[in-house]
């Protein structure tokens, strides 16, 4: 067996490791032995060569798609190693085996669901050929931590080796349960931060240079299974460059030379809680007792001694499924869109491989993601809006009916299909040449508006247009020619939507209402910018006033003939005085002063960083997304959440692209790209994406270059 691997730093010579030569050895026996039942054949001189940029950023150059795969996988373990064996862990309903009874609940969850055994099943329902790249993700993995054993935590270990059903599991933990189902499991996360995106597609009639544009902008929390990772992936046919949430296999959020395509969070609704009336050896269903069907499994919780304790749990499933929860004879069953779909990975290893919107569609059609919108844009001029996913073909009801709690008494409320691609909300090509989403219904993605929600059942997504679109569409219809920097520009706009809309009602309620002490408040938001950038003067006032007022302070709530202006107005003005007052105290006392610079306030801390922050939350009307938690000892705002990966992309001729990763591409503790973006989103700033190889190389901190033999 021949195996070699070499490493580069920077420009320097190729040098050879004794130790890491015996390591990767080591690491690619395990690997042949893994592969001989997939492959039946050898395969000699597999390869794959990782150049790391100066951001930690993998550039990953393979001969054919395996080796691809292989490299991600690697790649993946070398920056996250830890994150990701932990959520593996989770996934496989095993983390309070593994770490302690503070798992011990969502191992409970994950069983109840299934997660684990679906996962097995997904992977045997892939295609025989993605089955291969499954697998040699996965055995990069296991290679890596085979070679790398002082880059692994010792808490995590005992999760390797990686199994082939871990994507798969993980894919159902973080999509179906944390996205679709987290308003109804019990305990399913805290849904407090921001988790949403911004999305802009622009065609080349409405774009400076004639080229098409793309703005991707997910915002999601800054840790855990939320974050990012941002990769390249080349191999004869792909140079696909993106992201995709950690442990993932392919690219979610990607461009290659022809097209590219990004997500925001739809207003989307699959998934559903069923009231069931109990009786004696099961529940009322069609006027007869439908017995359960039951089965007991064991969970292993590890105590501090390191000794275990067993716990019985008993998984109840319903036709309309797994049981949640039981209380005076009732039980609440959950249905979840998409767990019948395992495709989801190669549904996008096919988009990543599309040279055309014609191919694009073919891929996106099977609807394999359970939810999401895409935004589209490519080389030829198409731009497109998808209200994506698995929306279950309700037999009756509206939105609001089905964000509640539904009787599960007989099949009339039962679905068990699921609306086609040619029934979803759409917008493909308009005549004003731009599409957006931040998180609104599917009918508001352009103006003047081409989706009629009469036309699609009441149950598919709800009517409304909060305040952060409203200042997406601003933006993007008031510019005729957009450029790429104006593009960046706009993406950085902190400006609050709500300042505009309420400020001059605020004034003249401060005149008639108010004293020399709320005068003299209003006189710092009369002077202010109304941006929340680093040294706005105005800023923390205006938002603590608003916080406090909340979403009743309105005359006028949203109205859909006026998409755009609502709501408006004060509904009480002597109380919007007296909230005024009472804020003002707050903040002079808290922080010295009611001008007092919005960054000094709102921080960014980070990997051992503690920035002045920009941004805020998207409810009052920011299209920069932060959400922060107040620490109650500095009484600072920290942020917690929001512009997670960033990227533009001009489709010309090369492809123009830049990016950022908020926290930077890597979590492993001693890795020093953890935090290492931070300094550039404080300063409002974004990096050159590098695909060209001559340009990596240019850039280079490390070059890996893995070559290895697999035998029968």
């Amino acid at each position: 067996m021949n195996v070699v691997m070499i490493q580069e730093r920077g420009v320097a010579r190729p040098k050879i490791m004794n130790r890491v030569i015996f390591n990767i050895i080591i690491a690619v026996q395990f690997v042949s032995s893994v592969l001989i039942s997939l492959e039946g054949q050898t395969v000699e001189d597999s390869q794959s060569e990782i150049l790391w940029d100066t951001w930690g950023i993998p550039h990953i150059f393979a001969r054919n798609d395996q080796d691809l795969f292989f490299g991600y996988g690697w790649a993946q373990m070398h920056s996250h190693g830890d994150l990701i064996l932990e959520l593996y862990g989770r996934a496989r309903g095993r983390a309070a085996e593994y770490w302690g009874e503070k798992y011990l609940n969502s191992d409970r969850q994950i069983r109840t669901l299934g997660i684990p055994e679906r996962a097995l099943k997904w992977r045997q329902s892939q295609s025989p050929e993605f089955q291969k790249l499954s697998q040699a993700f996965v055995d990069g993995m296991n290679a890596y931590a085979k070679a790398n054993p002082r880059n692994i935590s010792g808490r995590v270990k005992n999760v390797l080796p990686v199994q082939v059903s871990d994507p798969s599991a993980h894919a159902q933990q973080a999509i179906h349960l944390t996205f679709i189902a987290r308003g109804s499991m019990q305990n399913a996360g805290n849904w407090k931060e921001e988790r949403g995106s911004n999305a802009w597609a622009i065609a080349p009639s409405r774009s400076a240079s004639g080229n098409s544009l793309l703005l991707a902008n997910p915002h999601l929390p800054w840790s855990d299974l939320f974050l990012f990772y941002e990769a390249q992936l080349t191999t004869p046919g792909v140079n696909a460059y993106g992201a995709s949430l950690v442990g993932m296999p392919s690219l979610g959020i990607a461009f290659n030379d022809y097209l590219g395509w990004s997500h925001t969070v739809n207003t989307y609704d699959g998934a559903d809680l069923y009231e069931l009336t109990l009786r004696e050896g099961g529940y009322d269903y069609n006027n007869k007792t439908v017995p359960f069907e039951i089965e007991t499994q064991t969970i292993k919780i590890k105590l501090k001694d390191q000794t275990f304790r067993e716990e019985k749990l008993k998984v109840k499933r319903s036709i309309h499924g797994p049981v949640v929860s039981e209380k005076k004879g009732k039980a609440l069953a959950i249905r979840i869109a998409g767990l019948d779909q395992p495709g989801i990975d190669e549904q996008y290893w096919d988009m990543i491989r599309a040279t055309n919107f014609e191919e694009f569609l073919v891929a996106q059609k099977r609807l394999q993601m359970p939810m999401f919108n895409t935004i589209y844009a490519d080389r030829e001029g198409h731009i497109m809006m998808l209200h994506g996913g698995q929306v279950p073909k309700r037999p009756t009801g509206d939105w609001k009916y089905w964000k509640g709690i539904i009787p599960g008494i007989d099949s009339s409320t039962l679905w068990t299909e699921t609306h086609s691609y040619e029934d979803l909300p759409k917008v493909i090509d308009p005549p004003q040449g731009w599409v957006q989403n931040a998180n609104d219904p599917p009918w508001t993605c352009t103006f003047p508006l081409m989706l009629n929600p009469d036309n699609f059942p009441d149950y598919m997504s709800p009517r409304g247009m909060a305040l952060r679109p409203q200042r997406s569409v601003r933006m993007v219809a008031g510019d005729s020619s957009v450029t790429f920097d104006e593009l960046k520009q706009y993406k950085l706009s902190t400006r609050m939507e709500l300042a505009d809309r309420i400020l001059d009602d605020l004034e003249h309620a401060v005149q008639k209402y108010g004293n020399s002490k709320s005068k003299k408040a209003f006189e710092v938001l009369k002077n202010w910018d109304r941006n929340a950038d680093a040294e706005s003067r105005g800023a923390v006032l205006f938002a603590a006033w608003a916080f406090e007022m909340g979403s009743g302070m309105y005359r006028e709530n949203w109205n859909s003939k006026r998409p755009r202006e609502t709501p408006d107005g004060l509904k009480d003005p002597p109380e919007a005085v007296r909230v005024l007052l009472k804020v003002a105290d707050r903040v002079r006392k808290d922080y010295g002063s009611l001008d007092v610079p919005w960054g000094k306030v709102y921080r960014l801390r980070y990997a051992g960083k503690d920035l002045p922050a920009n941004g805020a939350t998207g409810a009052l009307g920011v299209f920069r997304v932060v959400s922060y938690k107040k620490d109650r000892r500095s009484k600072k705002y920290i942020g917690q959440s929001g512009d997670s990966y960033v990227a533009f992309i001009e489709f010309s001729d090369p492809v123009r692209a830049e990016a950022l990763m908020t926290y930077g591409n890597s979590t492993q503790p001693h890795s020093s790209h953890r935090g290492d973006q931070l300094d550039l989103f404080s300063q409002k700033k974004f990096r050159p994406v590098w695909r060209d190889k001559a340009v990596i190389e240019a850039n280079l901190e490390k070059k890996e270059v893995i070559r290895y033999s697999l035998s029968k």
